[in-house]
């Protein structure tokens, strides 16, 4: 046995995984850019458009997740088929996410297009006239780019699966300019405030999806979908797919579907919480890049093991994986704390009584970050490369419905409770997570799945 364990070469040496985690921490770092230039530029508007936008990219996210999490159930099947050495059975999977994200994201344009009022007035109630204003026009354009999103994150994880994080990273960066640099022209510009902040966001949503998918297939693409008819539903690659795809979509929405609860609750405090909510979640997504990044990677590497039959290299890997998570948390999270914090905020044009609150939030959140957010988000990533998929939704929604919206509901309405409240409440979310996936981790019953 031991002789066999000697025998096993590393299927990732330690070049390979930093020349795989760079370019995604990179690319998180872009992405995050796109949300942060928008709220930042569209500060100079008011605080009424900020809060609009806010709103609508709550939604946004929502759908993101949902299609990053169908992207993610393609990405592990297609890794652990790689890893198993079935090439023709990796493009097959990679035709099937092109084809469910495609036809999803499509649907849910039409919906969001023809009924974005309603949408809006369901979730957040009555807000002021100027703000729903706002978010409508916002909500528009950014349905338009729901399509390209979905095609975009279907190929980025499918160049992630490959180990090929370069691809997205730069395809990122190209969308961050062309979004960047609309902005400034049609807000700065043409004075066209929240309209040109979604146009920006519309065209470089194309851009990127355009890129990705061209170079998706170039010849030597080993995930090269070979023409249209590879596109036809497969019944079998798309239930593995959604094996794990519908788990982690389920998890996902129900958590942005907690946090649209949870931002349906922040509107009841008044715009100057609405705008610090805002800012609060634009800057401190900036402190999660590491640990998302790693996240990500563990997708590749642990499926790429699994599927090899490597199981102690998945535990080894997922172990370092974790720690560089952590690693990530506290250099930044300690950074903000002391350095940053009053900076950032001061970007934003905020009142005086927004800013004071943003401020607050933000500190607990680098206290807090350093020591449950890589094992409540990065952790289940690495459950999930395995196909544990199942368990990670049944844990996030209880957690959500229980701390994120119950007790965030019962200490704004019964105890007069603040901003600060809502996040006290996501915060025992992230702990009663990291206990259970920890705790899963540690006994090893992720090991036992079947994917492929």
């Amino acid at each position: 046995m031991s002789s066999t364990k000697a025998r096993s070469a590393p299927l990732f040496t330690r070049q390979q995984l930093i020349a795989l985690l760079l370019p995604l921490i990179a690319e998180q770092t872009l992405n995050v850019t796109i949300g942060l230039a928008d709220t930042l530029m569209v500060s100079s508007v008011g605080e009424a458009a900020v809060s609009g936008v806010s709103l609508v990219d709550t939604f946004n996210t929502l759908l993101i997740q949902i299609m990053s999490a169908l992207a993610t159930g393609g990405a592990v099947v297609t890794s652990q088929y790689i890893g198993h050495r079935e090439p023709k059975n990796a493009r097959a999977a990679a035709a099937q996410i092109l084809f469910i994200l495609s036809s999803l994201s499509c649907l849910v344009a039409a919906i969001v297009v023809v009924g974005r009022h309603g949408i809006l007035r369901g979730i957040f109630g009555s807000i002021d006239a100027d703000v729903m204003h706002y978010a409508e026009t916002y909500f528009l354009l950014s349905a338009l780019s729901y399509p390209f999103i979905g095609l975009y994150n279907a190929g980025a994880a499918l160049f992630r699966a490959q180990g090929n994080s370069k691809i997205s990273m730069l395809s990122s960066l190209v969308m961050n300019v062309v979004n960047i640099g609309g902005n400034a022209i049609l807000i700065f510009g043409f004075g066209m405030g929240v309209m040109g902040a979604a146009l920006a966001s519309l065209v470089s949503r194309m851009v990127a999806c355009f890129a990705v998918l061209y170079l998706l297939q170039k010849p030597q693409c080993p995930l090269r979908v070979e023409g249209l008819q590879a596109l036809r539903p497969d019944g079998a690659l798309i239930r593995r797919i959604l094996r794990i795809g519908i788990p982690a979509g389920i998890e996902n929405g129900m958590f942005q579907i907690g946090k649209l609860s949870v931002s349906s609750l922040t509107s009841t405090l008044g715009t100057a919480a609405i705008a610090a909510n805002a800012v609060v979640n634009s800057t401190t997504t900036f402190l999660n890049v590491p640990a998302n990044a790693v996240g990500m990677a563990a997708l590749t590497v642990v499926g790429q093991c699994l599927g090899a039959g490597e199981k102690e290299q998945a535990v080894d890997y997922s172990r370092r994986l974790l720690f560089l998570a952590y690693c990530g948390a506290w250099a930044l999270n300690l950074t903000a704390f002391f350095f940053v914090n009053q900076y950032a905020v001061s970007l934003f044009h905020l009142s005086a009584e927004a800013q004071t609150m943003a401020l607050e939030v933000m500190r607990w959140f680098n206290i807090v970050s350093l020591f449950i957010w890589p094992s409540s988000f990065t952790l289940p990533n690495i459950l999930r490369a395995s196909g544990d998929s199942r368990f990670t939704m049944s844990v996030s929604i209880l957690s959500m419905w229980v701390f994120r919206v119950g007790f965030c509901y019962l200490w704004v309405l019964q105890f007069n409770g603040g901003l600060l409240s809502i996040w006290v409440g996501m915060y025992l979310d992230w702990l009663f997570r990291s206990i259970c996936f920890t705790a899963r981790f540690v006994r090893g019953k992720w090991l036992e799945q079947n994917v492929i």
